[in-house]
């Protein structure tokens, strides 16, 4: 019998990405990403990528996107295309179309990274996971600042999806304490993620230079890193240490909320372009300083996802487990 079509897909706001899932292990190949803004919906994106690889009806669809799903759809972040797992059903012929939320396909592709996949940030060094259960926590500032968590009991993974970047940003220090006062005259009312995502990093540098009463013109994330990992701009700098700080406070509160005991993952592409960065950083102090529970936290390990596609990997796992799951099994098998 030929091996099943399984589509798979992780589709964020400029770019969407699709691969075929392997059958018989997590892995995917003929992987195509195409520019969001170039199609009119994600069926129009679909049906090119299936032209391409010469399949018109996948056998099954999981697709992760870049925002929360409910009652099967998504409206993508800073993306026009709204997706619907029962009208994906209908247009493409098939019964097994699953959506999960970016960060959630994250977590799945956990267990299936290999060593080199992840670079361990800070002490304690890096430490496999076990055989049984185990409790991770998961993070990644972009567009916003997406979380996630992911058990095994007794061989099932169960994500834990939220949206815990929008918890209140609890300062830390006077600094962070001035930043807040300042970023309150922009916003109602400031969420970790104004702080601890691209567009936090562009408030943190508008912050200070309202601090030091300076004039600076406005900068992208990109630009801040630009001039800040060079020194040009020392509010850039500060901004840099800023940014990775909070990130690692955030975490740390992230273990704390899940008993994450087994480990914290940094994933997404902004902190992946720059490892040196975060390592020589006051993240891991960040993640650590927490008071009472400082001991705790400081026997947690801490992991910059490198794996270039991890949505896609965990995506090809949950879709092989689609096609094996019971009716009424709480979550695919590992």
């Amino acid at each position: 019998m030929p091996e099943p079509c399984l589509l798979i897909g992780d589709i964020g706001g400029t770019n969407a990405r699709f691969a075929l899932a392997d059958a018989d292990a997590p892995g995917f190949s003929s992987e195509q990403t195409l520019c969001c803004a170039e199609f009119e919906s994600a069926d129009a994106a679909i049906g090119h990528f299936l032209e391409g690889v010469g399949s018109v009806s996948p056998d099954a669809i999981c697709l992760a996107a870049a925002g929360p799903v409910v009652n099967g759809g998504v409206k993508v972040t800073n993306n026009h295309w709204a997706i619907d797992a029962a009208d994906l059903a209908a247009s493409f012929d098939t019964q097994h179309v699953q959506l999960l939320n970016d960060f959630e396909a994250i977590a799945y592709s956990i267990p299936f990274l290999a060593r080199d996949d992840c670079i361990t940030i800070g002490l304690p060094e890096k430490k496999d996971l076990p055989a049984g259960d185990f409790t991770v926590g998961i993070l990644g500032p972009g567009t916003g600042l997406g979380t996630v968590g992911l058990l095994r009991r007794d061989g099932l993974l169960y994500p834990v999806v939220g949206e815990a970047g929008h918890v209140g940003f609890a300062p830390e220090t006077q600094v962070q304490i001035d930043i807040l006062r300042a970023l309150r005259d922009r916003f109602d009312r400031v969420s970790v993620e104004r702080i601890v995502s691209g567009s936090g990093l562009e408030n943190t540098y508008w912050a200070l230079t309202q601090i030091h009463g300076e004039k600076r013109p406005a900068l992208t994330a990109e630009q801040i890193f630009d001039v800040g990992m060079s020194n040009e701009d020392p509010r850039a700098a500060e901004a840099l240490q800023m940014f990775f700080e909070t990130l690692g406070q955030a975490a740390g509160n992230v273990a704390l909320m899940l008993g994450a005991l087994d480990g914290i993952y940094i994933g997404g592409g902004i902190v992946r372009r720059y490892p040196q960065l975060l390592a020589t950083s006051r993240f891991r102090s960040g993640f650590e300083g927490k008071g009472r529970h400082r001991p705790l936290l400081e026997n947690i390990q801490t992991q910059l996802i490198m794996h270039p596609q991890p949505g896609l990997l965990g995506t090809s796992y949950f879709v092989q487990q689609m096609l094996q799951a019971t009716p009424g099994s709480a979550s695919p098998v590992l």
